[in-house]
This record gives structure tokens, C-alpha cells and sequence, in this order.
């Protein structure tokens, strides 16, 4: 589940010809040089989550804001904190912080900005075609499967045309649940400080550090 959360922030550019919209990794090279200009992103989402084997269908909101390799992550069962080396994740229910440093492997599925800039050496990308968003606009479909065993079997984007952005992707894993993520809204230049990035310590004061590094 909460790979699948933070795969939605997956971010896809557009170009403005047919010729090169129709070249999904020409699409995905625009979409990680739109995230290098866009000096820190906030980006509100939904999540239906549907795992047909236990019977399981559930939605809910969030938030999630990047800058560079940095993000927070903000959902109603926990709050995490990446700083490009360790990650916080906080869990109100138990007021329980662990502490990571996540590996390579395990920050393509939890930092987005990793998986969008080290894609083509885990992930093929194809161009579908185009389709209407929930909103009634025009978008691009791109469809990533992966080049090795993962517990990922696809993951289908739509970006909108044009205004540039992930309006909504589907992931499936192996065992054919499925994860649909809409963005409602998106925001750019914000600029977070390093420290945004970091788990404030001090808010926190009652809370347990489970330290797993």
C-alpha cells in the first residue's frame, strides 16, 4: 500500500508536437525537466485502492510535496519525511516514528523523484494514445511495465495535455490489485527549505523513535 501511495507523484510531461507526444520516453525526458525548473511541488490526490483476493476497496486523501529529491508525504494513517538520505515515517495511532535509510531499490517505489529520473533502467515505457480526463480534457496515456520480477505488473498514466500535468495513473501489481490515483490540484514554485524535508522532533515531543537503520 505504501508504495503504491507514493508511486502517484510519478510525474509525466507533454510536448507540444503529436510526433514526439507519440514517444513515451521523449514524454517522461520532458517530465524530469519540468521537475528540475519547478522549485518544489505540492500536489493533492485521491486513492481507491482494490485488492480483489481479500475483498478489500477503500479511498482516501492526501498531500504530497517534493523539491528536488526530497518529499513529505501527508495521509490520515501517517506522515513521512524524506531528506534524500533518511526517512521519518510518523504513525498518530501508535505515536510512533520509525527510522530509515531506504535503499535504491526501495526509493524508485518511494521517492518519485528517483523513479522518474531512473525509469528507463527499471521500467519500459509505451505510448497508448490519447484519452479524456475526469475533467473533460485531453490526455496523453503512457503505460510503464517492468524490464525485471517486480510485485509492480504496470502502471498506466494520464497527463493532460495542456497544462502539463499526472491528472491520474493506475498501478496493478502481480496479483492484480489496483491502486487509481487522481490529482485534484498541483502547485509549483514553492521552495521549501531543507528542514520542511526533515522530521520535526520538537512537534513531537510524545512520540516513540524507533530508530531501524
Amino acid at each position: 500500500m505504501k508504495q503504491a501511495i507514493y508511486l502517484m507523484l510519478l510525474l509525466v510531461g507533454w510536448l507540444p508536437t503529436t510526433a514526439l507526444a507519440q514517444n513515451a520516453d521523449e514524454i517522461l525526458k520532458q517530465a524530469a525537466e519540468m521537475y528540475a525548473q519547478s522549485n518544489g511541488i505540492q500536489a493533492h490526490f485521491s486513492l481507491h485502492t482494490t485488492i480483489p483476493q481479500q475483498g478489500v476497496s477503500e479511498s482516501f486523501e492526501g498531500i504530497i510535496y517534493m523539491h528536488d529529491d526530497q518529499f513529505k508525504l501527508e495521509t490520515p494513517d501517517m506522515t513521512t519525511w524524506y531528506d534524500g538520505t533518511t526517512q521519518w515515517t510518523y504513525l498518530p495511532r501508535t505515536e510512533e516514528v520509525n527510522i530509515t535509510t531506504p535503499s535504491g531499490d526501495e526509493l524508485q517505489t518511494t521517492n518519485p523523484a528517483v523513479l522518474l529520473h531512473t525509469y528507463q533502467n527499471g521500467f519500459k515505457a509505451k505510448y497508448i494514445g490519447t484519452s479524456t480526463t475526469r475533467q473533460a480534457k485531453t490526455a496523453y496515456d503512457i503505460e510503464l511495465t517492468p524490464k525485471r520480477k517486480s510485485d509492480i505488473q504496470s502502471v498506466a498514466l494520464q497527463v493532460e495535455k495542456l497544462t502539463h500535468v499526472p491528472v491520474s495513473f493506475t498501478i496493478t501489481d502481480k496479483n492484480g490489485a489496483t491502486y487509481a490515483i487522481v490529482i485534484s490540484e498541483w502547485k509549483t514554485q514553492l521552495n521549501q527549505p531543507d528542514r520542511f524535508f526533515t522530521f520535526p522532533e520538537a512537534d513531537y515531543p510524545d512520540a516513540e523513535i524507533v530508530d531501524l537503520r
